[in-house]
């Protein structure tokens, strides 16, 4: 077979374009040759494939500079074809990336009565667009200036394939065609065939010759449309607050079948949920905090449905399990421990009942195998975690260090111990993706979160120390969560050493959360560009540092004018907060202003000519010294991770954000976080969500704060000049919340540009007088401020009941229709 791969590309001197073929274990380059009018060509000569995979980069004479964004280019085509040419173009990054994701592929846009995939053959002109905009009621006609192609009508048109949806495909008898020829793509409705748009811009013209006896493909065209940007809704809830009439008292995977149920009756499309991976470390209310996981790849087992695992057959046992469930169902907040212990009692009956089976079959040894690079280090973790008391694997005596040989060993000494936290996840993996197949079924997607900090107490610290600095706590500066910053007690990064194999752990995650989810919140994307990192010996927060940064010198500090005395203004860090600089660990002779400095007595003691130097550099340091450093931080690291899967990708960018956020988030087409009540403007007390960017989430609260009505209450001044400011109503404001304002909030956010908006479910159900609970005071979910919070909250409603309130479903329903969502 000989394939001739002709590609339009822009070339500079001394570049040149390769195509790589992807089709052995180990990808084969072809230099192309330039045959003008931006045109590059190589012929390659291949045995019989079923499908070809490739994909093209430019290099000059000694490097690769660019490779081309997304996945390989395929193409299916029949063995007995002896010649094809592909009229192709470079991949560079689309405008609607985001609606390649799987969020829109196999979720809101999926098409699961899409045709059959076709093999090109020989005598056949293939014509493929990329067209991700295209609604499940839609489809695309492709028209043209020969009767082929309907000679301009639609209704004769080529109606094209969606089997590789999204792109779309037509197959046309070379016979048929005559070249050149012109043409352009139409979205129809499928019912009634009606326009819905035309391509716009000019004709496209093809002139090149058509291959009578092989294939001719023109390929990766991108046609647009003017159509009204989709918008969606969607609804926020950790999956342990769900409540169902049969649950354990903890939410679990199966509750959020329910929970797709409501957001399909009322026109959500996705589910946004808090990390659910396993944080077992105490065995503890302590261990309710979910982003202290102790493995950032294990499922949490107090999601699992007990009988789906299986049933057990001594009917004595299983009745005081269904007594015990009961009761603590009934409670009005999860008491962790309990429901925790009874669970894995139920799971260790269950495992001797039935585990040996399950460890047998053909399902278990294919999920091990996919999955053994985490999981046997964690159930390793979790044997010895039990066997001393604690996850502190320093005190593991010869197990303290981690090595692939002794954790084997380990292994088959412990075999029937570590098969039951093999079984355990097992079961996890099945019911979670049972769930995401049930979601795609009804048009939602799962929204995953992926926590920014890993705790030292881990299986990954335990197996893979090198990645991280365990000498340091990951926190944030102060910001409106917490006056003081904030200290997580996980180590950070060491970038450097997970640059060595392409951030190979980081890609491994986000690909095993691409197994469950569509989208996903990174947690603190602050922390790609620089961490906030305080020396585990430091007083509080506020002596921590930006890592990485460029620390003044003292020559620099001079030069703004201020007279340094390392005596007078720093000091040892384990003493006293009450400092104006803190020294670099690394580079000794190098300071970084002391955050919020200006509120301390060393600060106030300056003269005003010395507060002016003083902030001068702190403002130059905090706010412009890092841009073009960050930037370039953030630009090697999340693009590789962003490509690794092809979920829709949305970033937690709130706090004390640099000028080169903004400019990343935008270019690599991340989804920002929009909250009314933290604009990102400084000027302004409440944002305008009119003015929201269109590639945004936007919200009315988060887990870390106050939902709406409590929010109302936590400061009648601030409430006042909301209810004055924002909603433009005179007077003086109702002291609650009401309904009604919490309706016309609501309506604010559905009515925005963001393409999504995501409310939590306290604020959704605020709206309805009679459902709401009656204390708000009772619906936040965390207070960042406390590093001990017990993560509780639970739904007043049962799944059941939410599912029959009618007058509020239809209020949502109708409202995300009217705003256009």
């Amino acid at each position: 077979m000989t394939i001739c791969f002709r590609v339009a590309y822009r070339t500079n001197y001394g570049e040149h374009l390769v195509l790589v073929m992807e089709q052995a274990a180990r990808p084969k380059s072809y230099p192309m040759h330039y045959v003008g009018g931006e045109i590059w060509q190589c012929k390659v000569n291949l045995k019989e494939v079923a499908e070809l995979r490739y994909h093209y980069e430019l290099h000059d004479e000694q490097h690769l500079l660019r490779r081309e964004w997304g996945a390989a280019h395929t193409l299916a085509v029949a063995a007995d074809v002896a010649e094809s040419v592909i009229y192709d173009r470079w991949h560079a990054m689309p405008t609607d990336r985001s609606f390649r994701s799987t969020m829109f592929t196999e979720g809101v846009f999926a098409r699961p009565k899409r045709k059959k995939s076709k093999v090109a053959a020989a005598g056949e002109v293939v014509i493929r667009a990329e067209i991700p905009v295209v609604r499940p009621t839609q489809q695309v006609v492709l028209v043209g200036d020969q009767k082929v192609l309907g000679d301009w009508d639609v209704a004769r048109g080529v109606v094209m394939s969606d089997a590789t949806a999204p792109v779309w495909s037509a197959t046309i008898k070379a016979s048929r065609l005559n070249s050149p020829f012109s043409f352009k793509f139409v979205i129809v409705d499928t019912a009634s065939g009606e326009v819905v748009a035309w391509e716009k811009g000019e004709n496209n013209h093809f002139h090149e010759s058509i291959l009578s006896k092989g294939i001719t493909v023109i390929d990766s065209l991108r046609p647009q449309f003017d159509l009204p940007a989709w918008r969606g809704a969607g609804v926020a809830i950790p999956v342990f607050a769900l409540r169902s009439e049969k649950g354990f008292g903890v939410g679990e995977f199966y509750d959020l079948k329910k929970m797709v149920d409501w957001a399909a009756a009322t026109g959500q499309s996705i589910i946004q949920i808090l990390p659910v991976n396993d944080t077992t470390m105490t065995r503890t209310w302590q261990d309710s905090y979910p982003y202290n996981a102790n493995s950032t790849f294990a499922l949490h087992p107090q999601y699992l449905h007990l009988e789906a695992v299986g049933k057990l057959k001594n009917k004595k046992e299983a009745a005081q399990f269904k007594k015990l469930g009961a009761e603590l169902n009934a409670l009005t907040e999860i008491d962790y421990e309990r429901v925790n212990n009874a669970k894995n009692d139920y799971l260790k009956a269950i495992y001797a009942q039935d585990g040996e089976q399950t460890l047998a079959s053909a399902e278990f040894k294919t999920f091990l195998a996919a999955n053994e690079h985490w999981l046997r280090p964690y159930a390793v973790f979790c044997v010895l975690r039990d066997s001393y008391g604690t996850p502190e694997f320093a005190n593991w005596g010869s197990m303290a260090k981690y090595t692939k040989k002794k954790a084997e060993r380990y292994e088959v000494e412990h075999a029937a111990e570590v098969g039951f936290y093999q079984f355990v996840q097992f079961h996890l993996d099945r019911q979670l993706r049972e769930v995401r197949d049930y979601a795609h079924a009804h048009g939602v997607v799962l929204k995953g979160d992926i926590p920014i900090g890993i705790s030292r107490t881990s299986v990954d610290a335990w197996a893979t120390p090198e990645l991280f600095n365990m000498d340091s706590s990951a926190g944030a500066p102060p910001d409106d969560f917490s006056v003081m910053g904030q200290n997580w007690g996980f180590p950070t990064y060491n970038w450097a050493q997970m640059a060595k194999d392409g951030y190979a752990w980081w890609k491994a995650r986000f690909v095993k959360m691409a197994e469950y989810f569509d989208a996903y919140r990174i947690d603190h994307i602050l922390g790609f560009f620089r961490i906030w990192e305080i020396p585990l010996d430091a007083v509080n927060a506020l002596l921590g540092r930006f890592n990485p940064a460029l620390p003044y010198s003292e020559q620099e500090i001079a030069g703004y004018g201020f007279y340094f005395n390392r005596d007078w203004h720093t000091a040892p860090i384990q003493q006293t907060d009450n400092v104006l600089f803190v020294e670099d660990k690394v580079q000794k002779g190098h300071f970084h202003p002391r955050i919020s400095a200006q509120f301390t007595d060393c600060y106030r003691n300056l003269s005003e000519d010395q507060k002016e130097a003083y902030n001068r550099l702190y403002n130059d340091f905090f706010y412009y010294r890092h841009n073009d450093f960050w930037y370039g931080e953030a630009m090697r690291k999340l693009p590789p991770l962003i490509e690794a899967t092809g979920m829709l990708v949305c970033g937690e960018d709130l706090g004390m954000i640099p000028h080169c956020v903004p400019a990343v988030m935008e270019g690599e087409q991340i989804l920002s976080l929009e909250i009314q009540r933290m604009p990102k403007d400084p000027k302004v007390e409440f944002a305008a969500t009119q003015c929201y960017p269109y590639l945004s989430v936007c919200t009315t609260s988060t887990h870390d704060m106050n939902p709406i009505r409590a929010w109302w209450e936590e400061d009648r001044a601030v409430s006042q000049r909301f209810y004055n400011h924002v909603i433009g109503a005179w007077g003086e404001a109702p002291y609650f919340c009401e309904p009604w304002i919490c309706e016309l909030i609501v309506s604010r956010h559905l009515e925005s540009p963001a393409m999504l908006t995501i409310l939590p479910w306290q604020d959704w159900v605020s709206m309805d007088a009679e459902l709401r609970r009656e204390n708000p005071q009772e619906e936040r979910i965390n207070v960042p401020a406390n590093s001990r919070h017990y993560w509780r909250y639970r739904m007043h409603l049962s799944l059941e009941e939410l599912l029959k309130a009618d007058h509020l479903n239809g209020m949502i329903s109708r409202k995300i229709k009217e705003s256009g969502r």
